[in-house]
């Protein structure tokens, strides 16, 4: 049960993610889930050592989704470097 919640969670992280980042016409559903999921671990080993917060998607917390998101964030901000040379 607990990676079908981690699937949904990270779908939204993902999703609030890309229309932080402006990115949202340009991912599905699908890339939305992974960029979520990584995302949340991202951000978990960001904020782990840093605050000393910890966040789980398998499941649902306020303060997992919150990591999750800003972890996403951070992921996309990469992928813009990557791809175009600068974060939008």
């Amino acid at each position: 049960m607990g990676w079908i919640i981690a699937l949904i969670v990270g779908g939204i992280a993902g999703w609030l993610a890309s229309l932080v980042m402006n990115r949202d016409a340009s991912m599905g559903i699908f890339w939305n889930i992974v960029v979520g999921c990584i995302g949340s671990v991202l951000g978990n080993l960001i904020a782990g050592p840093l605050l000393g917060v910890q966040g789980s998607v398998q499941e649902f917390s306020l303060t997992g989704l919150i990591i999750a998101v800003v972890g996403a964030v951070v992921l996309l901000g990469i992928a813009n470097l990557v791809q175009r040379g600068r974060v939008r």
